[in-house]
């Protein structure tokens, strides 16, 4: 990578390239102050404080009582060790995925990317990052539920080529009235 090139040429590279691990360093970022790294990575339950961060900085995220809560992610980790994913910079959590299976289909949860860096292909390489960990484990579809007051959300799945889906309807049943939602203001 040339560091003289203008930041707009340069872009996110993900660390998994050809089913097998890269270099744990993703891409460098030039900025005027120097040099910035970026990380997309395994997520562990030791992220869970700066994971929990993010989700509660972000405006209209859903947190459920339960399944967010510690003991809910670590639950959800050792049940998937491989697929969740967190983009760090500078030591910062700055995008998320919870990624699962079930033997069949992923799922991709609480995807998000801090306001301040959007727009630079983190959401682009994060769900590549964890696309190719469900290939890994044999899984050969990924879903995922959008909140339709997510514009900014429904418009990066459309510009990265999902499909949105109109032949099906979406129901859920709470098993436990205690795992409420709460929505950030």
């Amino acid at each position: 990578m040339n560091m003289d090139e203008p930041l707009e040429n340069l872009k996110v590279v993900c660390g998994k390239k050809h089913g097998f691990f890269a270099l744990e360093i993703l891409e460098i970022f030039k900025i005027q102050k120097g040099v910035v790294f970026m990380e997309i990575r395994i997520m562990s339950i030791d992220d869970y404080p700066a994971v929990y961060s993010l989700w509660r900085g972000i405006e209209g995220f859903g947190l459920r009582t339960i399944d967010d809560s510690y003991e809910g992610i670590a639950r959800f980790l050792k049940r998937n060790p491989k697929t969740s994913i967190v983009a760090v910079e500078d030591e910062h959590v700055i995008g998320t995925i919870l990624c699962g299976h079930d033997g069949r289909t992923g799922f991709f949860y609480h995807v998000c990317v801090e306001k301040s860096h959007r727009h630079r292909g983190i959401a682009k390489e994060m769900t590549q990052y964890a696309m190719d960990a469900l290939r890994e484990e044999g899984i050969n579809k990924v879903s995922l539920v959008a909140f339709c007051s997510n514009e900014n959300g429904n418009a990066c799945w459309h510009e990265l080529g999902w499909k949105e889906r109109e032949d099906l309807n979406c129901y859920d049943y709470i098993l436990n009235p205690n795992n409420t939602v709460n929505f950030n203001k």
